[in-house]
């Protein structure tokens, strides 16, 4: 499969100082100013081969390399401060489990409450959609082993004998 040419000049993940990584965006011509003002790269921003998105676009073989070298000493944190602080398109990237901490996820309600089948209490990352203004909550609590497993065979067709000998053969477990 041929690789596809970005229409961007900067528009990448990175791996940074301790093996962190975090997705960076230039996309446009005012944030390559605000960029190249913010992290002190005055060479580039005068460089003509570099003066457009187009510009930047034709010149990735050779500026990302260097790119990466000027931003692998920076921890994720202090580059994510400097966009944030810039208005500069950026996203951590962590570990799942780091969702339930995500400042962006508890500022925005990304996170709704969920009954474990055990019956703990935990958070769920909700999908990056809204309807309407309205995130899409969380539909239903993940089902108990056995929980609605008639109904899901009654739906593919099993009669009520078919569905007891399932259960009687344990290939199907009764609710509890």
């Amino acid at each position: 499969m041929a690789e596809r040419i970005s229409p961007w000049g900067i528009y990448d993940v990175f791996s940074v100082l301790d093996g962190e990584q975090i997705f960076l965006a230039v996309v446009g011509d005012s944030q390559w100013k605000i960029f190249c003002d913010a992290f002190g790269f005055a060479d580039w921003f005068a460089d003509p081969r570099l003066r457009t998105n187009n510009d930047r676009v034709l010149a990735r073989d050779w500026m990302m390399p260097l790119l990466r070298e000027r931003l692998a000493g920076h921890s994720a944190k202090a580059l994510a401060a400097v966009f944030e602080k810039n208005g500069l398109p950026f996203a951590l990237i962590t570990d799942p489990q780091d969702l339930f901490s995500d400042p962006h996820l508890l500022a925005t309600g990304g996170l709704a409450p969920m009954t474990l089948p055990d019956g703990r209490e935990t958070a769920s990352p909700l999908l990056p959609i809204t309807l309407n203004g309205q995130r899409l909550g969380l539909r239903l609590n993940p089902p108990k082993l056995g929980e609605h497993g008639r109904e899901l065979l009654e739906g593919l067709g099993y009669t009520v004998q078919e569905m007891d000998d399932l259960v009687q053969a344990g290939v199907v477990l009764a609710p509890e």
